[in-house]
């Protein structure tokens, strides 16, 4: 029961104030894995999965001293990142309908990690909300997935191997070997998040047979395992054609086209916000009705007969 309240209120938390303005522990974690790094670092996969375990493991044992409401709510406001993601997006909403591309591009910036600088109002339109289908994703739903799983442990755990994948699980030549674990952890932590947020799209979303059809034809092609069924899943639900060359700093990718309707302009960022808040809705609602399972089951078996 208090794990159920803990995450409902955590949930909550993030709706009603974002992050944690200040001294926020995901940006200390940072810090710490950025330090051990310079220390540890060498260019093989053992390396990596050695840095990976420690940092990991070392989150998780300190999340067991997490017990109860209070701890549950405040570790689950800590790593949810809905609000953030949504005002991000909001923001280059706002600068794309004052017809200000290049503020646009800019604030584009805070959401990816692609190149925007030649980007028009499709490419930003069209960045923004992948960016906000696979954050909804890995920043929201994954996260409560892990928190009604296993408690404390399993959402600071989570959200460890989450950052590392960010700031090491790259095709680069630096961590092309040393972040191998780091992005193989958080492909598998991330399958059931990715799968229940495009089983949501599709319950929540406005054309569900799209979002199935989108779902099923067109995810398996994405780079991402995680990411393909969210990001295909929105554009069938919003009607959109998603998908498509994205360069970055170090290579281009030329990914899959996700859907069968228009090319996105400004004012679908709205609706995929929308679609992503009623997403994380029923995530939180799936999350705290999961976690309530045993202790019903155990009433239940407790009734005299």
């Amino acid at each position: 029961m208090s794990r159920s309240l803990g995450l409902a209120l955590g949930f909550a938390a993030d709706r009603l104030v974002g992050d944690p303005a200040r001294l926020h522990p995901v940006a200390g974690f940072g810090r710490t894995a950025a330090w051990l790094e310079q220390r540890t670092y060498a260019d093989t996969r053992l390396a990596g999965a050695a840095h990976v375990a420690t940092l990991v493991g070392a989150t998780v044992l300190l999340g067991r001293g997490g017990r109860g409401t209070a701890a549950t709510a405040l570790a689950t406001w800590a790593v949810l990142g809905g609000t953030s993601l949504d005002r991000e997006a909001a923001a280059v909403e706002t600068l794309l309908g004052r017809g200000d591309l290049p503020g646009a591009r800019r604030r584009l910036t805070h959401l990816v990690g692609r190149v925007t600088d030649d980007l028009d109002e499709t490419g930003v339109a069209r960045a923004t909300i992948e960016s906000v289908a696979e954050n909804t994703s890995d920043a929201v739903v994954a996260p409560l997935v892990w928190g009604a799983l296993a408690g404390v442990p399993g959402l600071v755990g989570y959200r460890a191997a989450n950052t590392l994948d960010a700031m090491i699980g790259h095709h680069t030549e630096r961590y092309e070997r040393f972040g191998w674990a780091a992005a193989r952890l958080d492909d598998l932590l991330n399958l059931p998040g990715s799968r229940l947020a495009a089983l949501l799209v599709v319950t929540l979303g406005a054309d569900r047979r799209s979002a199935v059809r989108a779902w099923r034809r067109d995810a398996r092609a994405h780079p991402s395992p995680n990411a393909g069924p969210v990001e295909a899943s929105f554009a069938g639900a919003l009607g959109l054609r998603l998908g498509g060359e994205t360069v970055y700093a170090h290579r281009v990718e030329r990914r899959p086209v996700l859907g069968d309707g228009d090319s996105p302009v400004a004012a679908d960022i709205r609706r995929a916000r929308a679609l992503a808040g009623r997403v994380q809705v029923g995530a939180v609602v799936v999350a705290v009705v999961s976690a309530l399972g045993p202790t019903l089951g155990r009433r239940r078996r407790s009734r005299p007969r």
